[in-house]
């Protein structure tokens, strides 16, 4: 974990229960290697044509290494809220700052691999992007239409898919 993508290992983050009550303040590390549920940011990225930003993640994030996303986002820190996290996710991942964003809710995720609860946000954004921070390697304008081939084709982050999709619904009309 020396790269910065894959988050610090000593970074402090909040465990939290199902309903995202603090339990206690844990390292990243820690979080992982025990699976502890804490708390995240999805922020979906659509442009002005209703077309999805999906996008692959780095080889040394710390979970899904490689994955692909139809989210940018990540762990809150520690007391930070909902939309502070979901505006620097989107300044580290994206290097964008100042967008309005929509929150679409909150859920819980769980798995084999993590646990957690997030905020899911979209938000309605053109460019340019810099991936700056490492953590993305490669981002595409997906249509609407060709969303499932994508999904079919590519392998996605589960989270992300669960708490997002039953979500987005027409996001051509949350944004119009």
């Amino acid at each position: 974990m020396n790269d910065p993508s894959a988050g610090s290992a000593d970074e402090l983050v909040e465990e939290v229960d199902r309903a995202g009550t603090v339990l206690r303040v844990v390292t990243r590390a820690q979080m992982r290697a025990e699976r502890l549920r804490h708390r995240s940011v999805f922020i979906v990225v659509v442009n002005d044509d209703g077309q999805l930003l999906v996008h692959r993640r780095a080889l040394t994030k710390d979970v899904w290494p490689g994955g692909w996303d139809i989210c940018v986002g990540g762990v809150a820190e520690v007391g930070e809220q909902w939309l502070m996290a979901a505006e620097r996710e989107l300044s580290e991942e994206l290097g964008i700052t100042g967008y309005d964003m929509t929150l679409l809710g909150t859920g819980a995720y769980e798995d084999l691999e993590v646990k957690l609860v997030a905020a899911c946000y979209l938000m309605c954004c053109n460019g340019p992007f810099s991936f700056a921070d490492g953590e993305i390697i490669e981002a595409h304008w997906v249509e609407p239409t060709d969303l499932m081939q994508w999904l079919q084709a590519k392998e996605f982050l589960p989270d992300s898919l669960a708490l997002l999709l039953p979500r987005l619904g027409n996001f051509r009309a949350v944004i119009a």
